[in-house]
């Protein structure tokens, strides 16, 4: 958060934490902490950032822009 005055905020991150805690955390029990960590980092890994499409990637995931971003450099 920023100062009073500033239009600086946390909003990517709320965005993040809102959609690991409805998409994931609340489906899910966990007897420990160790393994909520454990869960919790398969589910960025391997959904979030992999396969999710995001909104301010123009509904591309990770890797599509990654790859796209690529091709572009070894084509200039």
């Amino acid at each position: 958060m920023s100062r009073k005055g500033n239009c600086w905020d946390n909003a990517v991150a709320e965005s993040f934490f809102k959609s690991l805690k409805t998409e994931w955390v609340y489906k899910n029990h966990y007897n420990v902490y160790s393994d909520a960590e454990i869960s919790i980092f398969k589910w960025i890994e391997t959904w979030y950032n992999r396969n999710r499409r995001h909104s301010a990637l123009n509904y591309k995931t990770i890797n599509e822009l990654e790859l796209e971003m690529k091709y572009k450099q070894l084509a200039a």
